[in-house]
């Protein structure tokens, strides 16, 4: 770390305004001194009960390369943090919904469900599974870039490697899992406690591509005096749901897709090709085209969702904020808490993403064995990658995804650690973030 500021990491990422906070720790934007990228720098205390910046961290170095998957460049410690430095990204697809007054059209649905079958696809064929599939994690591109438009996937807190990369050999199915992912996406087989595998990722797809046609899901609103119970009452729900009356209105496409991944078997390999051309036909019929058009580019006139804050990063940081603090039907149930006597999955962050611990009903620390296990190193021990060639073409702005939104229902039984994020790390001495943050607002 520079001595020369107080506000470097990993020896050259000038950090910049914050631009969202949750419970797992504070979201940085940033710039690589050495050639001026900018990029999303990602805080978390070093103490959190379940870290996962480092899982995170590797995961991405297992995806490098592969088409919307962020460009990773330092993994390191700085003081009572361990800082995660990424591509900066523009909103999620939760935030261009809200743009767009909570509804897609069937073209954009298919055009965004066309890419987000081939990242998890992707993310699949290198062993992993994503486990917390929602519109939050899936982000296009900054604006003004030739991945304005690409969907991106990001925060990988949850994925959990499903057959051994070299043998091939699947996971042992199991059940009497404790739940992982989000309560409104998930599937109806992880609601029942079971191991979640491939089939389990394309059914939350499923379920997304349904939210965003229809606005709303029909679990969604449930009410119960426990979190448990509104978890159970979801799944409920889900079950007693058929597909037919869930799809009815929409291109029967959507629900031979959903027939078709909720009859895989635990071990069976998706036919990905299958489900993109049922969803291309589903284009077709309604005589549309796959031209790259969005809804969101169709705003303010044709201009695009970014004009008029377009140059005001405020913008993006209220979107950041929005996209995370749902209540239950819709949020993420966080890995943190923990349910007595069960061991095992992680919960992702309150509503969206990235997590860090909260001590409430059904709630469970993750289960994956690496990271907490190994020793902390010290600040000058980070690992840094080179830029790959691909990252020229984008340079993007972290995850709105799991950046609490003000003021939403879902924050509120967020005790002071959640809610505090970094600041939750108390120490009679201010904290590096701290700091950072006092030479920010006071150097300018």
């Amino acid at each position: 770390m520079a001595s020369s500021s107080s506000n470097v990491v990993g020896v050259h990422y000038r950090v910049g305004k914050k631009i969202g906070e949750g419970s797992f720790g504070v979201i940085f934007e940033g710039t690589n001194l050495l050639n001026n990228q900018q990029v999303a720098i990602k805080f978390e205390p070093r103490k959190s009960d379940a870290p996962q910046l480092r899982d995170e961290y590797r995961t991405y170095k297992i995806l490098v390369g592969c088409p919307g998957i962020p460009n990773v460049y330092y993994f390191g410690q700085e003081g009572l943090h361990n800082i995660l430095v990424i591509d900066l990204l523009g909103p999620s697809l939760e935030d261009l919904f809200d743009h767009c007054n909570r509804r897609f059209s069937t073209k954009t649905v298919v055009m965004v469900a066309k890419q987000m079958l081939s990242r998890v696809q992707t993310i699949h064929e290198k062993n992993l599974i994503y486990r917390d599939i929602k519109p939050d994690n899936f982000l296009i591109g900054r604006p003004g870039t030739k991945a304005a438009n690409v969907i991106h996937v990001v925060d990988f807190g949850m994925a959990k490697q499903y057959r051994d990369p070299k043998t091939k050999q699947h996971i042992p199915y199991r059940e009497r899992k404790s739940l992982s992912g989000t309560a409104r996406y998930m599937s109806i087989n992880t609601h029942l406690g079971r191991e979640q595998s491939r089939r389990d990722d394309l059914e939350a797809l499923g379920h997304v591509f349904m939210y965003f046609l229809r606005g709303g899901l029909p679990w969604q609103g449930l009410k119960a005096a426990t979190n448990k119970q509104k978890y159970e009452k979801i799944g409920e729900k889900k079950q007693t749901t058929a597909i037919k009356d869930l799809c009815d209105g929409y291109p029967e496409e959507f629900n031979k897709y959903l027939s078709y991944v909720r009859n895989l078997g635990f071990e069976d390999t998706p036919d990905y090709d299958y489900l993109r051309d049922i969803l291309t036909q589903a284009l077709k019929n309604g005589g549309d085209v796959e031209d790259g058009e969005y809804d969101w580019m169709k705003l303010n006139n044709g201009r695009g969702w970014d004009y008029k804050s377009h140059s005001s990063q405020a913008h993006l940081q209220n979107q950041y904020q929005t996209s995370t603090g749902r209540d239950i039907h819709g949020s993420q149930m966080r890995h943190s808490q923990q349910r007595p006597g069960v061991t095992a999955d992680r919960l992702n962050a309150a509503q969206p993403p990235p997590p860090s611990p909260a001590k409430g009903p059904g709630k469970t620390p993750r289960d994956r064995p690496s990271g907490s296990g190994m020793p902390p190193k010290r600040a000058s021990g980070g690992f840094e990658t080179g830029t790959p060639a691909a990252s020229t073409t984008a340079q993007f702005q972290n995850s709105n995804a799991h950046l609490p939104r003000h003021g939403s229902p879902g924050n509120q039984g967020l005790n002071s650690q959640q809610a505090g994020g970094v600041q939750g790390n108390s120490d009679a001495q201010p904290t590096f973030v701290q700091k950072v943050m006092k030479a920010l607002c006071c150097g300018r």
